[in-house]
Parts: structure tokens; C-alpha cells; sequence
């Protein structure tokens, strides 16, 4: 127990909240250098203060070290830099959960070697006297690297941001229909604004930043009010969903863009349509108006973009170059150059006034599908697939890489203060420093030619079978590497199992059905049928005799492997199973659904036992222990460990993207966890009996 732990509980509740509100202040303002660092790295403080008053106040403490005339040495400056970096980097997991706080700083600053670092992570191992997943190595982006903060809150893909002129606020557009408005600098969710009928697909933020005004699949216009989250107006007269929509400098008048293949220039105030714009083949994609006001420009499907005299309706120019669809258009602040993004993944800048294309940006590897400039007009940040870029424009040259986000980029923007802001189709935003960043590289093996969707290891250790989207089954030689042979004829083979005696292999696929095969020949056996729609996942028992299947269909199915007969089937979850998972002794099996929950089995009879319920997304994996006893399973937002006997969740860890796998090795305390970023987990689950390898 720290000084200030034992000191802390001889306080009254209210002193001891009072403490934990002004101590630091205190510290910082008597120009107590020596004590403040002190408290700032006690984990028992950071542990308290959490607890007290939520992450943004443990947060703004270390500012305090900062923006005081507090005299600190580097290294104590830099010290403080990176845990305040991982608790920034956590925020939004600790916002949920505050008993993650020890696994979350492990996890983003084990490698960091400094002693005040190391001191106080072993004050956290010390802290837990119950169950809990302890990183084993720094299995989380590092703290000050990648993402400054992810805002969660969205159910759904998050397709629009933008953000106030004073970078204050940002307010998010999300296929769940809502928009919300965040704190960029606390990360806080301060308002949703509801009223859409359908997903949300564009937002623009007024220049004085007060009104707001998004674009919707059920082809209107709302105007909000910014402050209050109030709706001021609707706007009507597309007849298709309106996709891009654009503020003009001035705030009076906003330009919308529809798949109907039209744009509109509407009044804000009054909230009248002024004109109607046509001329693209295709629906228009992206907008921007330049700073005088006087001149918008349009990219369209149809590979050009348009420059428009927005006063008189006319068209004064179409720029050519692309040969794929321009997917997002920005203006430079000096009003004389133009950028645009394109499915022939480059990027474009243009002379505004001659038309002339400038320079043409390449290293992007698939699609551009968003860019902003800066605010000093000298980079620009592009978004492709789920990595970003970002370059100079003078020269054209690329700067730095980020990554972080599992799934699509669909929108980015960035604010004076150097802070840039992208929604992904994995339902988060990120906040970025754009002046540093990191690359994450990941290492791939080639063999199929479509994504690997599972992959099974023989209990000897030498044979690997891989399933794949390109309707193939591989079996690899472990030691080698070297590709055996392929078992075809399925189509898109989603999962696959091997027998405990290594001889016999289980596929699921696609096309409903499941194929038993004979590994050393690589013929197909027989062929299961009964399931409804596509399978995800397979399991046979430990004695080989039995398989069960889980499918879209909702249901699981017993198969007798021999015969090839189906024993029963289980019913009960209310969405896809994605995963299944059978118990050493044969006698239970668990599953793993869409419809968020966990239930566990009888196999003999069929009957559910029990319904596991927490996760607050789907399931995508599941395991049990060695001994049978626990089972962890994986979904978007965390990874969970279950005692089986009494149903209740022992431990949780949060990652940084979503977890696709989990498994428990032989000792039942070690936890090993893949991720979409490509990176592996490995926690152990401290405060249960490990086991022997003979238990």
C-alpha cells in the first residue's frame, strides 16, 4: 500500500473526494514539482482519482505539470506524457468499465523502460485481489502513438464528421440514423440529435459554428441547432438520398447533393430551396465552395469534377484526369487550388482559375475515398480503405502513415489545432495529432487467393489446414510451410476443424453444407446437409465421434461423424451463431452469437443450461479451459472469461479494434486473442489456480 493510499483512508468520504478534487491543483500552484510527479505516478492515486471523479479529470491532472511553473526534469516531463497518453488512449474503454484501468496501462506501457513507469505498472499487477486478464506483453498501441483518443458511442458505421471552426466540437453522422456532438478535447458525448428517418449520411457545421446541417437516405435536410441539439428546420425537394452537402463562408446558404443527380442551393435561414444545379451523368459525390463564396465545385461518379459559378448557375469548367470515380473534392484556404480523391487511387491537385492539373499524388493502394486540407492550406490528409495519409501539398510528397481504425475510412477533417478526426464503418471516430504518427506494418502469407477465414493445427503439431473465400481448403507442412495439397469444392469455407487423431479434417462453408475429409488423401468422405443458410463455425468433440456446426440460420446441429447423421439440432439464439466450442469432456458445448449473448449446452439431450449475457456486440469467438470450468469468449468490444458453473463473467479487457479469435492454452490461465489490426494478444488470467499440465 502507497503513502497516499494509507493516508487516503483515514479521510471521510467527503474530505477524501475533496483531496482527490485539489491536491494536484494545490501541488502545481505551490510549485511542488517533486510531490506532484510523485502523485502523478502513483498508481493508487490515478486508481482513486478514476474512481472519484471520472477519466477527464485524471486526465486534465497531467496537464497541470504542463501549463504550471512547475519545474520538472525531461525525463519526469516525458514520464508523465506517456501514462497520461495511455489514459487519453483508454478513455473511452474506462469511461465503460473502470476496473479495466490496470490491464489498459499495462497493455500501452510495458515496454516503456523508464522506472517511474516500470514502478508504477507493478503497483497495478499488486493492486487486483480478484480475477483479471494481465497483458503479458504491450498488446495495445503504445501510449502517444496512432490515435490520441477513440470516441465510441455510434451502434453503427459512422459515415460524417465535421468539425466547428474553433475546433471545439465535432459532430458525427452515423448509419444508426443519429447525429452526435462530441467535446474534441474531452472526448465526451454531449448531445444526439435524433429526427432522421433513415442512416445519416452527411453533416456540415456552420462557420460561427452555432447551426449545423446533415443529409439523409430519407432524402431531406434537417438544420440543428448546435448548443441546445435542437431541430430548427427540414429541408424537402430531392427525390433520391441526399450524399454531400456544403456551407458556403458566409454561413447564409448551404449547397446539397443527391443521388437523384441534382444539387440544391438552399436558404439556411428561411430554410427555402434558391435553385436546382444539373449537368453530372452521375450522382455527384463530394462538394466544396471556395472562401469567397462565389464558386462551388462538384465531383461526380462520372469521373470530372465541375466548377460552377454558384450566383449565375453557370458552368465554367469540368476538370479531367481521373479514370475513376472522384469520391471527395476540397478547396485550398487561398482559394486558388483544388484537390480531389479517386477510385484510381490518387489524389489530384488542380489550378482553380486555369483548370490545369498540377500534380497527381500516388501510394495509396486502394481507393481515395476522403481527403481535407489543412488550415494553413500546406497538407492534406487522404483516406483510403482504413489507413490515412498524409502529404505535402507544395511538393507532393507523403509525410506519415496512420492506422488504427479495423474497417473503412469514410470521413475526415481537420481543425486548427492540429487535431484531424476520421469515422470508420467500425462505428468510431479517432482523434489524431496530425504532426506524429505511426506505422503499424503487418506480415502476410500467400497461398489463397481470397481471404482466410480459419485455420486448424494438428494436435502432433506438423499439419496446419487453412479455409478460405476462394472456395479452397489448404493443408500446409508446419515445419516447411510448404502447401501439401488443396481440397476444393466447397464455396467459401468459413471454418474448419481437425479430428483429435489428425486424420480427419471437418469443413463448414457458405453453400450450407459442411464436408467431412480424409486428410492423408485429401478426399472428400461425405457431405452433411440440413442447415438453412451459411455455416461459421465447427467443433468436434474430444473423441472425435461427435461434430456440432453453428449457422445463420440461428441454430446449431449434432452430427455423428461416421455416419455422416444428424443427431439434433439446438434452437434458442435469436441471431447469426458465429461460434462453437465443446468442453474436454464431451458432455457441453457453448455458442457464440450476433444476438450478442453465450449459451451453454447439454450435447447429450440437446437443452440449453444457460444463457451467458454482457457483451454489448456480437459474438465472434468463443473457447473453454482445459479443465472446463471457464470459457473466454471474443466480440467488437471485448474479450470476456466466464466461469461455466455459475454462469457469471469473471474478467474483461478491452482492445483498441475488434477481436476475430480467443483461445485458452493448456495451463487454463494463459489467453491468447488475434485482432482485426493483425496483432496477437497473450494475458494471463490472474487470480485463479493454474493447471498442471496432467489436470
Amino acid at each position: 500500500m502507497s503513502k497516499f493510499k494509507e493516508r487516503l483512508g483515514k479521510l471521510s468520504p467527503k474530505k477524501r473526494l475533496y483531496a482527490l478534487e485539489t491536491l494536484p491543483g494545490h501541488l502545481a500552484e505551490s510549485v511542488q514539482g517533486e510531490r506532484l510527479h510523485q502523485l502523478l505516478t502513483d498508481f493508487d492515486f490515478i486508481e482513486a482519482k478514476l474512481d472519484a471523479v471520472g477519466v477527464q479529470g485524471l486526465i486534465e491532472d497531467y496537464d497541470l505539470a504542463r501549463v504550471s511553473d512547475v519545474l520538472l526534469s525531461e525525463g519526469q516531463t516525458e514520464t508523465l506524457k506517456l501514462i497520461q497518453g495511455a489514459i487519453r488512449k483508454s478513455a473511452h474503454v474506462l469511461d465503460g468499465d473502470k476496473m479495466q484501468l490496470a490491464g489498459q496501462l499495462l497493455g500501452r506501457l510495458l515496454d516503456f523502460e523508464m522506472p517511474e513507469i516500470q514502478r508504477l505498472l507493478e503497483q497495478a499487477r499488486q493492486s487486483k485481489d480478484g480475477p483479471w486478464l494481465r497483458p503479458l506483453k504491450a498488446n495495445l498501441e503504445r501510449a502517444n502513438e496512432g490515435a490520441l483518443r477513440t470516441l465510441a458511442g455510434h451502434t453503427h458505421s459512422v459515415v460524417a464528421v465535421a468539425i466547428a471552426p474553433d475546433g471545439k466540437i465535432a459532430i458525427s453522422a452515423s448509419f444508426d440514423k443519429t447525429l452526435k456532438i462530441w467535446d474534441t478535447e474531452s472526448g465526451r458525448e454531449l448531445k444526439t440529435l435524433t429526427g432522421h428517418t433513415d442512416s445519416v449520411d452527411a453533416v456540415a457545421i456552420a462557420p460561427d459554428g452555432l447551426i449545423a446541417i446533415s443529409g439523409s437516405w430519407d432524402k431531406t435536410l434537417k438544420i440543428w441547432d448546435t448548443e441546445s441539439g435542437t431541430e430548427l428546420k427540414t429541408l424537402t425537394g430531392h427525390t433520391d438520398r441526399v450524399s454531400e452537402l456544403a456551407i458556403a463562408p458566409d454561413g447564409k446558404t448551404a449547397i446539397s447533393a443527391s443521388d437523384d443527380k441534382t444539387l440544391k442551393i438552399w436558404d439556411i435561414d428561411s430554410g427555402t430551396e434558391l435553385r436546382t444545379l444539373t449537368g453530372h451523368t452521375e450522382p455527384v459525390s463530394a462538394i466544396a465552395i471556395a472562401p469567397d463564396g462565389k464558386t462551388a465545385i462538384f465531383a461526380s461518379a462520372d469521373n470530372t469534377l465541375k466548377i460552377w459559378d454558384i450566383d449565375s448557375d453557370t458552368e465554367l469548367r469540368t476538370l479531367t484526369g481521373h479514370t475513376g470515380w472522384i469520391r471527395a473534392v476540397a478547396i485550398a484556404p487561398d482559394g486558388k487550388r483544388v484537390i480531389s480523391a479517386s477510385a484510381d487511387k490518387t489524389l489530384k491537385i488542380w489550378d482553380i482559375y486555369s483548370g490545369i492539373e498540377l500534380r497527381t499524388l500516388t501510394g495509396h493502394a486502394y481507393e481515395v475515398s476522403e481527403l481535407a486540407i489543412a488550415p494553413d492550406g500546406k497538407r492534406v490528409i487522404s483516406a483510403s480503405m482504413n489507413f490515412l495519409k498524409i502529404w505535402d501539398i507544395d511538393s507532393g510528397s507523403e509525410l506519415r502513415n496512420f492506422t488504427g481504425h479495423t474497417d473503412r475510412v469514410l470521413a475526415i477533417a481537420i481543425a486548427h489545432n492540429k487535431r484531424a478526426i476520421s469515422a470508420s464503418v467500425d462505428n468510431t471516430i479517432k482523434v489524431w495529432d496530425t504532426d506524429s504518427g505511426t506505422e503499424l506494418r503487418m506480415r502476410t502469407l500467400i497461398g489463397h487467393t481470397k481471404w482466410v477465414r480459419a485455420v486448424a493445427i494438428a494436435n502432433d503439431g506438423k499439419l496446419a489446414i487453412s479455409a478460405s473465400d476462394d472456395n479452397t481448403l489448404k493443408i500446409w507442412h508446419m515445419l516447411s510451410w510448404r502447401e501439401i495439397r488443396t481440397l476444393t469444392d466447397h464455396k467459401r469455407v468459413g471454418a474448419v476443424a481437425l479430428a483429435p487423431d489428425g486424420k480427419t479434417a471437418i469443413s463448414a462453408s457458405y453453400d450450407n453444407t459442411i464436408k467431412i475429409w480424409d486428410i492423408d488423401s485429401g478426399t472428400e468422405l461425405r457431405t452433411l446437409t440440413g442447415h438453412t443458410d451459411s455455416l461459421d463455425a465447427v467443433a468436434i468433440a474430444p473423441d472425435g465421434k461427435t461434430a456440432i456446426s453453428a449457422s445463420d440460420d440461428k441454430t446449431l446441429k449434432i452430427w455423428d461423424i461416421d455416419s455422416g447423421r444428424e443427431l439434433r439440432t439446438l434452437t434458442g439464439h435469436t441471431g447469426w451463431v458465429r461460434a462453437v466450442a465443446i468442453a474436454p469432456d464431451g458432455k457441453t458445448a457453448i455458442s457464440g452469437s450476433w444476438d450478442n449473448t453465450i449459451k451453454i449446452w447439454d450435447i447429450d439431450s440437446g437443452r440449453e443450461l444457460r444463457t451467458l449475457m454482457g457483451h454489448t456486440s456480437f459474438v465472434n469467438a468463443v473457447a473453454i479451459a482445459p479443465d472446463g470450468k471457464r470459457a473466454i469468449s471474443s466480440s467488437r468490444d471485448t474479450l470476456k472469461i466466464w466461469d461455466l458453473l455459475s454462469g457469471k463473467e469473471v474478467a474483461s479487457f478491452s482492445g483498441d479494434v475488434e477481436f476475430e479469435c480467443c483461445a485458452i492454452a493448456p495451463d487454463g490461465v494463459t489467453v491468447v486473442a488475434g485482432d482485426r489490426s493483425g496483432r496477437v494478444h497473450f494475458l494471463r488470467l490472474e487470480g485463479v489456480t493454474q493447471l498442471t499440465v496432467d489436470s
